[in-house]
């Protein structure tokens, strides 16, 4: 679970799923992560053997992420994740109301009276 776990690798796996990017492609497909953080788990995705990282002899340097095979496999249950994840936003949203309740303020009101 952990080669897939954490906040930002499902959704960098998804993106890749779609094609090649480049960092700053991801950067702002993602824009909530900080670039730190984007590195790191793309760094993790690799040693992981999910994403291949291309470097090309260029100035200024030029590089691609792409899923591997082994990325492709977890797509169906990045997708069933996904599919479980809007049913469960759903049912959340279907629940009544609650009513904020301060006991403290029950308090306040009683020494008023």
């Amino acid at each position: 679970m952990s080669v897939i776990g954490g906040l930002w690798k499902p959704t960098i796996l998804v993106n890749l799923l779609l094609g090649k990017k480049r960092f700053m492609e991801l950067s702002r497909l993602i824009p909530d992560a900080t670039q730190r953080v984007l590195t790191l788990q793309l760094r993790e995705l690799e040693a992981d053997g999910l994403v291949t990282r291309r470097v090309f002899p260029e100035v200024p340097p030029r590089v691609e992420y792409e899923a591997t095979d082994l990325a492709r496999s977890v797509a169906p249950i990045l997708a069933n994740l996904r599919d479980w994840g809007n049913k469960f936003r759903d049912s959340q949203q279907c629940l009544p109301e609650l009513v904020p309740y301060c006991p403290a303020e029950d308090a306040k009101t009683k020494r008023a009276i």
